[in-house]
């Protein structure tokens, strides 16, 4: 595989994860962004064990297909991991990203990776669908949607989870994270993510979910979101929720 010489943040985070699969010059966009605002590792962390508390609380329900997009690098606690009986369509934008993560699962008859643009569902290979997340449309499905939101204005992501709000099959899941303000403390760092990346007032999340219904627990912090033992006491830069599609 060709070395890539611009950084990927799914790489980045494959790196605060304590994972192998990222390159220098990720390594080196991780030390630049953490000299402007501080460590990441724990934060990472903390979104990644909510990504698996709300899989788990998912497949609970009884769902055991999962689609996720923005995916990034499909290891170190990620879905087909956590939801050992699930299948699993990984997808993202990123070329390197994907052929990367098509090695890391070339093995695995339970997960697949392929490219798909969250504001486009039109543009996932519908082989891949069908065989991975089987009964997408006609059955509950997971939908996982991580590290997406603060790239979409507020009117594109309130299109992109209606549509998928309307092509998934009632008594599906969303699983969702959206990034607070907290970055604004650290003008350095929000520099870095460039001019499309948005934060947003926890106030602002709920009504950003349309007819997704978030369950009981709301959207919180994500360290706060089901916890296991004591929340951990890291920076709130991220809330989480995960949102059920009724039967209308």
């Amino acid at each position: 595989m060709v070395e890539p010489d611009q950084p990927s943040t799914g790489r980045m985070i494959d790196f605060w994860l304590g994972g192998d699969h990222h390159f220098p010059v990720d390594v080196a966009a991780a030390g630049a962004f953490e000299q402007a605002y501080g460590p990441c590792a724990p934060i990472f962390r903390e979104l990644r064990a909510f990504l698996g508390r709300a899989v788990r609380a998912i497949a609970a329900r009884g769902v055991d297909g999962f689609l996720v997009f923005g995916a990034g690098v499909p290891t170190m606690g990620n879905v087909h991991e956590v939801a050992a009986e699930a299948t699993v369509l990984y997808t993202d934008v990123d070329p390197v990203t994907i052929r990367l993560g098509q090695r890391i699962l070339a093995g695995s008859d339970r997960a697949g990776y392929g490219y798909g643009d969250a504001t486009d569902i039109g543009t996932i290979d519908p082989a891949q669908l069908h065989r991975f997340v089987p009964g997408w449309g006609k059955r509950p499905v997971g939908v996982v949607f991580l590290g997406l939101a603060a790239f979409l204005d507020d009117e594109t992501l309130a299109r992109t989870l209606d549509e998928l709000y309307a092509a998934a099959a009632p008594g599906s899941c969303l699983a969702v994270d959206f990034d607070s303000e907290e970055l604004a403390g650290h003008p350095e760092a929000l520099a870095m993510m460039g001019p499309a990346f948005r934060m947003r007032s926890p106030a602002d999340f709920p009504a950003l979910l349309g007819r997704w219904t978030p369950t009981e627990d709301g959207v919180v912090a994500v360290s706060d979101w089901r916890p296991e033992g004591t929340p951990a006491s890291v920076p709130d830069a991220f809330y989480g929720a995960v949102a059920v599609r009724g039967d209308h």
